[in-house]
């Protein structure tokens, strides 16, 4: 079974803003998989998909917990459906790469990004699959900036950072991450 999480914060007053890129990526995800976020619980959303060209039943989870204690609905569903680190997956929004970049790395520190970061100590490790989407640094003031709606041609670059993203996890499930890795970074 293999876990993928969008990071992001629930409420309308969040939806499109730049720290919201992992819900989003998610939605897009579950669209092409024809599942809806129909089940509560772990703090969070999720949906099962179980669809028959996949190797393996997949959970989407959007954790609820608001960004900085995503780890807070990660771990328990995993340690609930016995999920191993190597199954795990998460998508998050990334200040340090420009808007529209992604990046797939298999491991790694969480940056700055606090919501990868309790993650990492809620799991005790760092050893955690990710796509990154870039959203650029802000003029001024992170929290604002990334709880803000990109717009023009900034917003064109992320719709098409998501979509890719999008892609990239069908592709790893669908081959392997270092497929995924080769194909979309």
């Amino acid at each position: 079974m293999k876990l993928i999480v969008g990071l992001g914060n629930p409420g309308p007053q969040y939806e499109g803003t730049r720290h919201n890129m992992g819900f989003e990526v998610l939605d897009i995800f579950a669209d092409m998989c024809r599942v809806d976020f129909d089940k509560s619980g772990f703090k969070g959303v999720y949906a099962v998909v179980n669809n028959p060209s996949l190797p393996d039943k997949v959970i989407l989870l959007k954790p609820e917990t608001f960004m900085n204690l995503s780890g807070e609905s990660v771990q328990p569903l995993m340690a609930f459906y016995k999920i191993a680190i190597e199954d795990l997956l998460i998508v998050y929004d990334d200040m340090a790469l420009e808007p529209g970049v992604i990046r797939l790395r298999p491991a790694g520190s969480s940056g700055s990004h606090k919501g990868m970061q309790n993650i990492i100590d809620r799991l005790g490790s760092n050893q955690i699959k990710r796509i990154r989407i870039g959203i650029g640094e802000p003029p001024r003031g992170g929290a604002d900036f990334v709880l803000s709606k990109p717009r023009g041609e900034e917003k064109t670059k992320l719709d098409g950072a998501k979509e890719e993203a999008a892609l990239a996890i069908r592709d790893y499930l669908l081959h392997d991450f270092a497929y995924a890795m080769n194909h979309h970074n």
